[in-house]
C-alpha cells in the first residue's frame, strides 16, 4: 500500500491523521459522520447516502477513534459515536481525497490542427470514443469524418454526447443561405469568431457542427481557443482580465417569434479561480449601460481580448466538408467562418449538447471497463 496513518490525535472539530511520510491532515468530525459508508446511512444497492447531518449536534465529537489493521492494505480508521453509531474509513480511500483530479487542457494557436476521428468507430467502438473524448476535453475541439450527409443525423450522437440541449429556436438548427434569416450566419459574409446563445446565463456547452455538402467556394471554418487567450491576458494584463470577469454584459438574439437576452460578464470563473467560461459575440452583444462605472476600463479590456481573438496567429482555418462535424467546446472554443461564394450549395446543421454529459460518459467507460 501507500502512505500509512502513524497517528491520529483528537482536536476541537476534526481528527488529525498523521502519515507515515510525513504529512497531516485534517478530518472534519462532521465529515467524518457525514461520509459513513455503512448499511446504515447509504443505500447498499445504490450507495446513494441516508443520512442526514441535521441528525447528529453541530458540535459532534468521537466517543474514540482507533487505527485498525495497521499498516497493511485494509488499514482503517474506526470511529465511536457517543449515539453508538461505528464509522470505519479506509486509509486508502481517504487518501485518494486528498486532492482533486483536475484535467490537464492543452493550449493551442493557429498552428493546430483539430484531430481527426472515424464518425463510425466513435459510435461502435468504446475504446475510440474513450479516446475522442479524451482528446476533446483537453483541447475542446475535434472533427469528426466519415459522418452520414442525411438531415437530422446530428441526433445520432446522444448515445456518446448525451441528448441533444433544445434551446429556443430549432432543435437543429440549419444554416443556409436566406435573405430572412436571423442571424448573420444565414448570409454570405464572414461570421467572426464567437460561441453561440452568449444570451442565455448557462449557453450550450457543446456544439456540433455538421457540414451536410459543401459546394461554395470560400465558407472555411476558423476556430480560437477562448481560454488557451485568457490565460495569456490574465498573466500579461491583469487588471484587464478581472475587469472582464466583473462588468456585466448583454447578449441578445431574437426572430420574429422568440425572444433570448441574458447579461454576464465575458468571463466566468470557478471556485477555484480557473477559467470555466469566456462569453464572446460582437454580432449579438448589446450596448453596456451608460451607468456601469468601469465602462472605461471594460473597453480597454474588451479591446485587449477582441485583438487578441482576432489575430490570425491565433485562429485555425480549415474547411469543412460534407461529411464532417466539427465538434467544439461551447465555453472555450469560439469558432466562425470565412467569407464565401454563393456558387453552389452549402448546407450546414448544428445542434448542441452539454460538456457534462460528454465528460461523465467517459467516466462511465472507465468505470465500466468498457475503456
Amino acid at each position: 500500500m501507500g502512505a500509512s496513518i502513524s497517528s491520529l490525535a483528537q482536536n476541537g472539530d476534526a481528527l488529525t491523521a498523521v502519515w507515515s511520510d510525513g504529512e497531516r491532515t485534517d478530518l472534519p468530525y462532521l465529515w467524518l459522520r457525514d461520509n459513513c459508508g455503512c448499511g446504515e446511512c447509504c443505500v447498499e444497492q445504490t450507495t446513494e447516502k441516508r443520512f442526514h447531518v441535521f441528525r447528529v449536534p453541530s458540535d459532534l465529537k468521537p466517543s474514540k477513534v482507533e487505527i485498525e489493521a495497521a499498516g497493511s492494505d485494509d488499514e482503517a480508521i474506526s470511529i465511536a459515536w457517543p449515539d453508538g453509531h461505528r464509522t470505519r474509513h479506509r486509509s486508502s480511500d481517504v487518501r485518494g481525497l486528498l486532492s482533486r483530479p483536475r484535467l490537464e487542457l492543452q493550449y493551442w494557436d493557429g498552428q493546430f490542427q483539430p484531430r481527426r476521428f472515424n464518425y463510425q468507430r466513435f459510435l461502435a467502438d468504446d475504446s475510440a470514443a474513450a479516446e475522442l473524448i479524451e482528446e476533446f476535453l483537453r483541447t475542446g475541439v475535434c472533427v469528426l469524418v466519415d459522418a452520414p450527409t442525411e438531415p437530422d443525423s446530428l441526433e445520432e450522437l446522444a448515445p456518446r454526447l448525451g441528448p441533444v440541449r433544445e434551446v429556443l429556436f430549432e432543435r437543429i438548427h440549419n444554416v443556409k443561405l436566406d435573405p430572412k434569416g436571423y442571424n448573420i450566419a444565414h448570409t454570405a459574409l464572414a461570421v467572426g469568431v464567437h460561441n453561440d446563445f452568449t444570451s442565455y446565463t448557462w449557453p450550450p456547452s457543446v456544439q456540433a457542427l455538421h457540414m451536410l455538402v459543401n459546394e461554395c467556394e470560400g465558407g472555411a471554418s476558423t476556430v480560437v481557443d477562448g481560454f488557451g487567450l485568457l490565460e495569456a491576458l490574465r498573466s500579461e494584463h491583469p487588471d484587464k482580465f478581472d475587469v472582464l470577469c466583473s462588468v456585466q454584459v448583454p447578449f441578445r438574439i431574437f426572430s420574429d417569434e422568440y425572444e433570448c437576452y441574458a447579461a454576464n460578464p465575458m468571463v466566468d470563473l470557478d471556485s477555484d479561480g480557473e477559467i470555466r467560461m469566456i462569453r464572446f459575440n460582437t454580432a449579438q452583444m448589446q450596448a453596456v449601460p451608460l451607468s456601469e462605472p468601469r465602462l472605461g476600463e471594460f473597453y480597454a479590456a474588451y479591446h485587449e481580448l477582441s485583438s487578441r481573438v482576432n489575430d490570425p496567429g491565433a485562429q485555425v482555418t480549415f474547411r469543412l466538408e460534407g461529411g464532417m462535424i466539427l465538434l467544439c467546446a461551447g465555453h472555450r472554443v469560439l469558432h466562425g467562418r470565412t467569407e464565401m461564394v454563393s456558387n453552389g450549395a452549402r448546407h450546414l446543421q448544428d445542434a448542441y449538447f452539454e460538456h457534462d454529459n460528454v465528460r461523465t460518459h467517459l467516466r462511465l467507460l472507465r468505470r465500466t471497463g468498457r475503456a
